[in-house]
Order: structure tokens, then C-alpha cells, then sequence
């Protein structure tokens, strides 16, 4: 089960905002900062995707959940 946002980690909408400043400008980002990496490695995959998906961006993990990639979700937006 997903947890609600205001249950979520506290660092995650600042998370959000960074992901979609850089969202804005090229077509994918991919998390390196520690700090970012901790975050997201305290969600399950689901809540992960939820939160992508809540944005509007997809999410790949790549080798092994040590890289996660965000992008914009050409599906979700409007014409």
C-alpha cells in the first residue's frame, strides 16, 4: 500500500521541486546526490512509481536500484 504524501519522507518535495526544475529544461534526470539517493531508497518501488506518476514523469532503476532515473511521461500529458 501506498503511503499517503504527508506521511512520505520529509525531504521528498524538495526532491519534487529539484526533478522538476531540471525536468524543465532536458528530457531526463538522473539522481546522484547522496542525500537524493536516501530518500528515495527509504520508499518502495511503488511508492516511487506513485510519486512519479503523481508528477507526471516515469521512473527507470537501473543497475539494481543504485541509479534512478526520472522522466517526462509524454502519456500523461495533455495535448
Amino acid at each position: 500500500m501506498v503511503k499517503p504524501a504527508t506521511t512520505m519522507h520529509p525531504d521528498l518535495p524538495a526532491l519534487a521541486a529539484k526533478t522538476a526544475k531540471v525536468l524543465s529544461r532536458v528530457s531526463e534526470y538522473v539522481v546522484t546526490q547522496p542525500a537524493e539517493l536516501r530518500v528515495l531508497r527509504e520508499m518502495s518501488d511503488a511508492e516511487i512509481s506513485e510519486f512519479a506518476k503523481s508528477h507526471g514523469w516515469r521512473v527507470i532503476r537501473r543497475l539494481g536500484g543504485k541509479q534512478i532515473e526520472f522522466y517526462n511521461d509524454a502519456s500523461q500529458r495533455a495535448l
